[in-house]
């Protein structure tokens, strides 16, 4: 998975050091966001540091703005254990998570892959001051893509059809060749033999996209919210064994800061963000004309009667 959504590197110990050497929080919301303590009614959205992250912080914040909501954004405060930190001390208080990579963080032997199973897992492994709403029913996640003409040649719509073509050729990054949903899972589940594997270090980026569009490979992990899908009218693999762990967007809420009008606002954009969505969102985002996040945000809530 994407290093910046599964990996605890920054140490809270570590980032109060950081803190105190460049004179300011990164946690502490924008001076000009007029946001109070949390104890006076306010929320502030944050958001870890990539792209997508930042546009939902923005929607979830804005969307409720828009229902009278005293909110504000905190946006890229870094690693998951930062901004678990941040959530926990009531510097922030609600924060747009990914459902199978929280489950791991908070439980690391978690075995549950399904969509379902994983939010009910998530929802017991949580500590006693955090919920979860309602999960969006996009993900975004390892996924396997091919072309669209090799999808067509060989007859292929999910993993399992891959099982009947022979001198399979993959790429992904090089641990997607130990992964349980890598090699060894494509290999337990699907029982796909003899796969070639290509291993690129650049997270589904523009070399494996390269590998693929030009032949050098069949099947390329591309992320599953990745523009290049769409651009190149790639065809992502349906994962009918849910080898790969669901990723669903959601929002994550320290309880004392919930209310129905939170609970509320949160959940209807949750149910309007589908995968399909997701990969709008970050078409958007690296336009030519380099909108913010809060334009990318703002047309999206539109769009969505959200606003």
């Amino acid at each position: 998975m994407k290093l910046n959504r599964i990996t605890a590197g920054i140490a809270v110990a570590a980032l109060s050091l950081s803190l105190a050497a460049c004179g300011g929080d990164p946690t502490k919301a924008d001076d000009d966001s007029g946001s109070k303590d949390a104890g006076s009614g306010t929320i502030v959205v944050g958001s870890a540091a990539f792209g997508e992250s930042e546009i939902l912080a923005e929607i979830y914040a804005r969307a409720l703005k828009a229902k009278g909501v005293d909110a504000s954004t905190k946006l890229d405060i870094g690693q998951r254990e930062a901004y678990i930190g941040a959530i926990k001390d009531n510097t922030i208080q609600v924060f747009p998570e990914y459902s199978g990579n929280l489950l791991t963080f908070l439980k690391a032997d978690a075995t549950e892959t399904s969509s379902e199973d994983v939010v009910t897992a998530l929802k017991s492994a949580l500590p006693s001051d955090l919920e979860v709403l309602e999960p969006a029913p996009g993900e975004d996640k390892d996924s396997l893509n091919v072309t669209a003409d090799f999808a067509s040649k060989n007859g292929v719509a999910s993993i399992a059809d891959l099982a009947k073509v022979s001198g399979l050729k993959l790429a992904a990054n090089p641990e997607f060749k130990t992964r349980p949903y890598g090699i060894p899972g494509l290999e337990k589940t699907y029982g796909l033999k003899g796969i070639t594997f290509t291993a690129i270090s650049d997270g589904g980026g523009p070399a494996t996209l390269k590998a693929l569009t030009s032949g050098q490979v069949d099947v390329a992990d591309i992320y599953s919210t990745t523009p290049s899908i769409t651009e190149n009218k790639l065809v992502t693999l349906e994962d009918p064994q849910n080898l790969i762990a669901a990723q669903n967007v959601i929002p994550l809420v320290r309880k004392d800061a919930d209310s129905d009008t939170v609970t509320e606002v949160l959940n209807a954009v949750s149910a309007k963000l589908t995968t399909e969505e997701l990969l709008k969102l970050n078409t958007a985002f690296a336009a030519d004309s380099k909108p913010t996040a809060a334009d990318v945000a703002s047309q999206w809530l539109k769009d969505n009667g959200l606003d």
